[in-house]
């Protein structure tokens, strides 16, 4: 019984070895082969090539900024509720009954801040719009002003480099200051510490006390925060009117622990409706939207966008994959006495099959490791230039590889069986 289990185990890594072996001297043919018709080859790979770019790259750049807009919603959070006189979501209403409807306001925020049991922080953030910043003999035009209320920074996690944001006794004292966007600041005090040095907005003086860290391009939130001027809606009075003048502004509640949205949205319709006085009857003026509104249209959006990639790309790699066919085919045609020599001297079929198998594979491979190549170039001018990052994953390597892989097979498999089944006396023969 020992003896038969060492006989086995013999014939076993015998087989394996030759397996090995077949595969050793496959690869190196295929290599040859692909060496010695440079022009045929390098067209084959640049169809695989462009399919696989054409893939890849729309995959990846849909999944970076798909990554960007989840991490953004992440730092947002799912726990708060937006006020505005738009909804999110299309609802399939005329432009007009929403341009109609009257502007968040500073009452409404009030309104909320007194009766709302179920927010644990309201803020309130008004728009003022862009304006020029003075310090000494340094300016910085085109700076977007607006006025928030305490707990801003805390509701949408603004991070600040140095100083801090503003209290609630600040705004109580109607205290002066201004926290600055990072360009901002750079661009008014270069190395100098801008905290407790004072700039110029038009005539009113205001004292720097925080300056927010480098925060870059969002897809969400359409503000970039390097490029503000943020000031207490105290202080914002000295700008605009709050009850006189149309202007943009914004509402958000942050519901308390253990509190839903659900919940939280009826006791904000309740109070708003009280709050404007609407009748039993009519409709709300005003929407009270949540970032899982954005999640399910940017859901559809990165779907189709796929769908056009895998579409696009896919037509590519068809026309490469029929390239690559017709080189394989052309191969077994010029190697036709090779394969006769070969099937006369013992090789079997299924060796013919994997050499031509391996070189269909090997060239789809290689195509690929291009298309990834350029790819990854590509995503990262895409970066240079957008000012978003933009990364090609693992998945996505490993689709491509894999992909490649698969076409390799389909492409060379007619061949490869062409070839195997060739009688050896009609092969030698026609060579």
């Amino acid at each position: 019984m020992q003896l038969c289990s060492i006989i086995f185990d013999v014939k076993s890594k015998a087989k394996l070895l030759n397996i090995l072996y077949i595969f050793k001297e496959s690869f190196i043919q295929a290599f040859s082969e692909l060496r010695n018709n440079k022009m045929r080859t390098f067209l084959s790979l640049l169809g695989i090539m462009i399919g696989i770019f054409c893939i890849i790259s729309i995959q990846a750049a849909v999944d970076s900024l798909e990554s960007n807009i989840r991490s953004s919603f992440e730092k947002l959070g799912d726990d708060i509720v937006y006020v505005d006189k738009r909804p999110w979501s299309d609802e399939g209403r005329d432009f007009w009954v929403y341009a109609n409807r009257p502007e968040t306001s500073f009452k409404d925020y009030k309104a909320i801040v007194d009766h709302s049991k179920l927010a644990e922080i309201v803020t309130y953030s008004c728009f003022i719009g862009s304006k020029t910043l003075r310090f000494n003999k340094n300016i910085v035009e085109g700076t977007f002003l607006m006025g928030v209320s305490e707990g801003y920074a805390d509701i949408f996690k603004i991070d600040l480099q140095k100083g801090r944001f503003f209290t609630l006794i600040d705004i109580i004292r109607d205290s002066d200051f201004t926290v600055l966007g990072n360009d901002v600041a750079e661009n008014l005090f270069g190395q100098t510490d801008p905290i407790g040095r004072y700039i110029k907005i038009g005539g009113k003086r205001l004292q720097v006390i925080g300056v927010v860290a480098k925060t870059g391009k969002s897809l969400i939130n359409p503000l970039n925060f390097d490029q503000v001027c943020i000031v207490s809606y105290k202080t914002a009075e000295s700008f605009v009117n709050f009850n006189g003048e149309n202007f943009r502004s914004s509402i958000n509640a942050k519901a308390k622990p253990n509190v839903t949205l659900v919940d939280l949205k009826d006791e904000l319709t309740s109070i708003l409706r009280a709050e404007r006085r609407l009748k039993p009857l009519a409709e709300d003026n005003f929407s009270l939207n949540e970032l899982s509104m954005l999640d399910k249209i940017f859901d559809s959006i990165f779907k189709v966008l796929k769908l056009a990639g895998a579409i696009i790309g896919g037509f590519a790699i068809l026309v490469g994959m029929f390239s690559v066919a017709n080189i394989m085919f052309v191969s077994a045609k010029e190697r036709t006495n090779i394969i006769g020599i070969k099937k006369a001297l013992g090789a079997k079929r299924k060796v013919i099959l994997l050499e031509f198998l391996i070189e269909s594979v090997v060239l789809c491979v290689l195509g690929g490791v291009l298309g990834l190549i350029a790819v990854m170039g590509a995503l990262q001018l895409a970066t240079v230039f957008s000012d978003f990052q933009m990364n090609l994953s693992l998945y996505n390597i490993s689709m491509g590889l894999l992909l490649s892989i698969i076409v390799g097979i389909i492409a060379g498999v007619i061949p490869a069986y062409n070839a195997a089944k060739m009688d050896p006396v009609e092969a030698i023969r026609q060579g």
